[in-house]
């Protein structure tokens, strides 16, 4: 049964205009992305995903798993060019959250549906991604299954994911603090895109990812800016 159903909503309605995304599917389906445990990257892979503007509810799926290994969501973390407005729901195992995505998905009014399970449950299997991607695809909605300390079998993402995190980038003012967050991006399966890799840093401002350098030392731009 779902735990507890919770309705968050930023008090400030700032938002940004959300460019395109290269990285972004064309259509709305589902993607699948892969995370060791206490590793947020694949959570901000998913977010950063997501360009449905700042009216549309984003639907937040845990199972109990996922949330002792993780932690909530933090309203304040997501970027303000969603809105904020966020539905969370704590399921109690794998199955259930599944249940609570697909029906989800089949509201074409919400921006998103993020579902984190921990693990392998049994319910997780080709028919039951198959059925996510068909729903986010037949209702227009995008939908992004975060799997916690999971193993990639037989699924029916459309896009699949490893994501791991690496240092961040300098802080421009402040030395001793995190700059912008820099993730490892592992494309190993995909229908629409040729399997590959990159190393990318999140721009918040402007809600998109940038390659960086695979040493870390900065965005790929900037350095070719310098050597010309």
């Amino acid at each position: 049964m779902i735990d507890k159903l919770w309705r968050y909503q930023a008090t400030s309605s700032t938002a940004l205009r959300v460019p395109a995304n290269e990285s972004a599917s064309a259509e709305p389906t589902l993607q699948e992305a892969f995370a060791s445990g206490g590793d947020a990257s694949a959570i901000g892979l998913a977010l950063s995903q997501i360009n449905a503007g700042p009216h549309a509810s984003l639907l937040w799926v845990q199972d109990r798993q996922a949330i002792r290994e993780m932690g909530r969501m933090f309203l304040h973390g997501i970027p303000s060019v969603l809105g904020q407005d966020v539905i969370h729901i704590t399921a109690s195992n794998g199955r259930e959250a599944l249940w609570a995505m697909a029906e989800g998905l089949k509201c074409a009014e919400l921006g998103a549906v993020i579902g984190e399970i921990h693990g392998d449950p049994r319910a997780l299997d080709f028919t039951a991604t198959r059925r996510l991607a068909v729903a986010a695809e037949q209702h227009g909605v995008p939908a992004f299954l975060v799997r916690i300390n999971g193993h990639a079998d037989l699924s029916g993402a459309r896009r699949r994911w490893r994501v791991k995190s690496r240092p961040s980038l300098p802080h421009p003012h402040d030395k001793t603090a995190p700059g912008a967050p820099v993730w490892s991006l592992d494309l190993f399966r995909a229908r629409d895109m040729q399997p590959t890799r990159w190393d990318v840093s999140y721009d918040g401002t402007a809600h998109r990812l940038d390659l960086v350098s695979a040493d870390g030392d900065g965005p790929l731009e900037e350095e070719t800016r310098q050597a010309g």
